[in-house]
């Protein structure tokens, strides 16, 4: 059976032939993962077997007059993700996916974190603006049994953020293990917004993996992966109230998209995306998601009877897996008070670009961005401080043959330190997919994007990457200075 030791040592050979279809690939190592995963057996497929349970929420270890204190142990863990089975993952405290840090804009947050694994980690707060020694970059490791303290300002308006592993040619397994944590900033425009709060605020934390049959959870390419977790279990169901709910959705695959909608087509309303709120809300029936990406929808199940149910599925699946994500069970009524006003922020003008840039990013016959791959003592741009840019981002790959797996082909593109806007999709004026401020943009086969951004506020070194996380382990990633 191919284990994550044998996988990593054939990525490295063969061009990451264990994310990547063999017919695009060669050689002996290539064959010799595809031989292995023939004879693997997956564990069988039983949707809607367990409760969906929510990450738990970490408590500082103590206070200052500005900060919140934590400390949180990577260590392995045994979980149960398929019902009946026991894996193991890597963890953040124990948790599968890791503790949900709630911080509130202004007060600082301190994280100790203590590496306990076998490997060594980089903790990079995704969506957060830091300063460059405390953005988690590739070569700034945490040994095995050493130790880290990260400080986030926390000088932001809300937003969904999240927190994972980001060591150099070794992210894409430590996200895929369970390297990964929710991290919710608030701030007072939002606790005054009449929207879902409370238990009725809830995340779901959307990944596929792959789980043997004697509970192995194994690294592989996402075309094997057949089993899709919400937060944490396989396919569960989740028990509703009939009223508004609002769902952080976060897409945290390391090498794959999803589409989701609901079963029955219904329209839900999307209220922010990465760096928080949209200025109004827009309806929606389906979001497109890569990973890095996630979407603040607002869903009304009192359209449902007590006894309904409703299945979120994933029409991006293949053809030879089961479209089912998670259900929802509408078992009680329950009064509703909340509802989502017309408008819910207000952005800053849009300032002048005075630079503009161009990327083309590939797969193969090599992972680069222009052409080259990621060196850490390489400066592939010099910006300033408060300068703002506007970067057209090409994704060049053909698209894959009918009926052949493509999750390889998209790109995920993510900038460090800032927000973007994005301008223009394939020439046109970005639609309702590619509304708000990003941080990570969706790029199909042949896709390009225009996006606009003003770098800030902190100068030193940051990246832009491809959050399909096989994709930057394999050096498709490029280092940006902020200089004053």
């Amino acid at each position: 059976m191919l284990n994550r030791r044998n996988a990593l040592k054939v990525a490295a050979a063969g061009g990451a032939a264990a994310l990547f279809p063999w017919d695009r690939l060669t050689g002996a190592g290539s064959q010799a993962v595809a031989s292995s995963l023939a004879t693997a057996e997956a564990a069988p497929i039983v949707p809607f077997a367990h409760a969906m349970p929510l990450p738990k929420n970490l408590k500082p270890t103590s206070f200052t007059a500005t900060s919140d204190l934590y400390e949180i142990r990577m260590q392995e863990a045994q979980v149960e993700i398929v019902k009946g089975l026991m894996s193991k993952v890597r963890t953040y405290d124990g948790t599968f996916p890791g503790p949900t840090i709630r911080a509130t804009q202004g007060r600082e947050v301190v994280v100790r974190q203590i590496n306990e694994l076998q490997v060594n980690t980089a903790v990079h707060l995704h969506g957060a603006h830091v300063l460059s020694e405390h953005d988690g970059l590739p070569m700034d490791t945490i040994v095995p049994g050493g130790e880290r303290t990260y400080r986030y300002p926390n000088n932001q308006p809300a937003a969904s953020l999240w927190y994972h592993d980001h060591a150099h040619h070794l992210e894409a397994e430590n996200v895929f293990m369970g390297l990964h944590g929710l991290y919710l900033l608030t701030d007072h425009n939002e606790r005054t917004l009449p929207l879902p709060s409370g238990p009725y605020d809830v995340p779901l934390v959307i990944r596929d993996a792959r789980v043997e049959a004697d509970g192995t959870l194994l690294y592989t390419r996402p075309s094997d992966c057949p089993h899709m977790l919400v937060n944490g279990k396989e396919r569960p169901y989740f028990q509703v109230a009939a009223r508004k709910y609002r769902f952080r959705v976060y897409n945290a695959c390391a090498n794959r998209y999803v589409k989701l909608r609901f079963a029955d087509g219904i329209e839900f309303t999307q209220i922010g995306t990465d760096g928080g709120f949209l200025e109004t809300p827009v309806q929606q029936s389906e979001l497109l998601m890569l990973g890095g990406e996630r979407a603040d929808i607002v869903v009304d199940f009192s359209r449902y009877k007590v006894g309904d149910s409703v299945v979120l599925e994933n029409p991006g699946a293949q053809s030879i897996e089961r479209p089912e994500v998670m259900r929802f069970d509408i078992v009680r009524t329950a009064p509703d008070y909340s509802f989502v006003p017309g408008r819910l922020t207000t952005y800053p003008p849009q300032p002048t670009p005075t630079v503009e840039r161009d990327f083309e990013i590939r797969t193969f016959p090599a992972m680069t961005i222009n052409g080259q791959s990621y060196d850490p003592n390489r400066v592939d741009i010099t910006a300033k401080l408060g300068t703002t840019e506007v970067w057209t981002v090409r994704n060049v790959e053909a698209p894959a043959a009918p009926g052949k797996p493509d999750f390889h082909l998209w790109h995920s593109f993510h900038t460090h330190l800032t927000y973007f806007r994005v301008l223009e999709r394939n020439g046109k004026p970005a639609g309702t997919r590619d509304l708000g401020l990003k941080d990570t943009v969706t790029l199909g086969p042949g896709d390009t994007v225009k996006i606009a951004m003003t770098w800030g506020p902190y100068t030193g070194q940051y990246l832009y990457h491809c959050h399909q996380l096989g994709h930057s382990s394999g050096g498709q990633m490029g280092r940006i200075d902020i200089v004053a």
